[in-house]
């Protein structure tokens, strides 16, 4: 499979569709998942397109793992949570539905339950505010 430069984090990326950002540098971005499993659900996705894990190259996995764990560091910390689960999936077979390469960063508490996936977009409002939360724990 090659990659589809026309995914919606690709139009992400080229600010066709809007985002609610938490970082962003040369090589990475990190924004809110818009159907958020958990509170302070977000997304780290590379600048550079890659499918996933899987034909990305270690050029775009070294700057992108970077900005996980920055990024993890700061969702746990502005979320009082007291862990932080990160998933990430490689084709349809493992559960993938954007085909570009991203990491989920949860942040979680003992005992919290994961919400479904589920097509409903959370509140814009919310996403914005939990945004900044992360952001002022980078």
């Amino acid at each position: 499979m090659t990659y589809d430069p026309n995914n919606i984090f690709a139009k992400i990326l080229r600010g066709e569709i809007p985002c609610h950002k938490t970082y962003e540098d040369e090589h990475t971005l990190a924004f809110m998942d818009v159907m958020p499993q958990v509170e302070g659900h977000c997304l780290v996705i590379p600048k550079v397109g890659s499918r996933n894990l899987l034909d990305a190259e270690l050029s775009t996995l070294t700057p992108l793992m970077a900005t996980v764990q920055k990024v993890a560091r700061a969702a746990k910390t502005a979320f009082k949570a007291d862990g932080v689960q990160i998933r990430q999936y490689n084709e349809p077979a493992a559960g993938q539905t954007v085909f570009h390469l991203h990491f989920h960063i949860m942040p979680m508490n003992e005992g919290q339950a994961i919400r479904p996936h589920a097509g409903k977009m959370a509140d814009q409002g919310l996403l914005a505010k939990q945004a900044e939360m992360i952001r002022n724990a980078l």
